[in-house]
């Protein structure tokens, strides 16, 4: 039998200050070139500024996608063309299959602490991109976790096993690139160590500092991982992160604003139908 493999950072990057919607302040990572495949783009709200977040994201549309939006404090308000109509909260989800096309728009709401929260934009293969849109709200008490030595993991989607053998399958089970999405929370000292084969393996840290294979990656840090068969956590203040791992497509990527297709002449199909009121189905 041989020892497990570590798997080490290969490639560090840094989240950049940027705004969408209504002018909402974000901090961004985004790789529209394949280097994150199957994701695409992670953005971070964070702020106990109401100015930075309160004009929400208006009805615009998305194709070609699935986007997961995870909250830690505060909360945001779905509708969409669909007819869908929900608030999520603090430890909640929601998941978007825009297939084919979908219009929705995203209010923010606060609590005590503000508002803070991730967005995950993930690519559909190409077979999926003119598929049915779908929707789905998925609450904290859904959501299983996995215990290490002095950490925790909130697994939100995909199948997510600890080093001596134990896993959980998060409810979330129809993630673009089989992937799989999970919160890993460190106390000060901790740590959790995971299997994992997966092709793309990244760890987004979002507070404190965690140690990640070999390397110190601070927050604020997207680090991707290279090859092997294990992961190690550790802390020695504590600190969170996103966990994100799943399949590349290995297929072309074509991306203008909120469509992601395969061709500039689906993107440009993408514009044709959102212009002559036919994108919506």
């Amino acid at each position: 039998m041989t020892s497990p493999l570590l798997r080490q950072v290969d490639r560090l990057q840094r989240s950049q200050p940027s705004q969408d919607g209504d002018g909402v302040k974000i901090q961004r990572i985004h790789d529209f070139g394949g280097g994150l495949d199957p994701f695409l783009m992670l953005d971070e709200l964070g702020s106990d500024r109401p100015d930075d977040y309160l004009g929400g994201f208006p009805p615009h549309p998305h194709r070609g996608i699935q986007t997961l939006t995870y909250v830690i404090h505060g909360g945001l308000t779905h509708e969409d063309h669909l007819g869908h109509s929900s608030t999520i909260r603090a430890g909640d989800a929601q998941w978007m299959h825009t297939g084919r096309g979908i219009i929705h728009s995203e209010m923010p709401l606060t609590d005590s602490q503000g508002l803070h929260g991730f967005q995950l934009w993930l690519n559909l293969a190409a077979s999926e991109k003119m598929s049915q849109p779908d929707y789905r709200d998925v609450r904290s008490g859904e959501m299983p976790q996995l215990a290490g030595d002095g950490a925790e993991l909130i697994v939100l989607g995909g199948t997510w096993v600890r080093s001596d053998g134990e896993r959980v399958d998060g409810p979330l089970n129809a993630l673009a690139g089989s992937a799989g999405v999970a919160h890993a929370r460190l106390a000060a000292g901790g740590r959790l160590e995971l299997e994992s084969e997966a092709p793309t393996l990244l760890a987004y840290v979002f507070a404190g500092e965690l140690q990640v294979g070999d390397a110190l990656v601070p927050a604020g840090h997207l680090a991707r991982l290279g090859t092997g068969d294990r992961l190690a956590l550790a802390s020695a203040e504590g600190g969170e992160a996103l966990l994100l791992q799943g399949r590349p497509h290995g297929e072309p990527i074509a991306h203008y604003g909120p469509f992601v297709m395969n061709s500039q002449a689906e993107l440009e199909q993408a514009l044709r139908d959102y212009r002559d009121g036919t994108f919506a189905g």
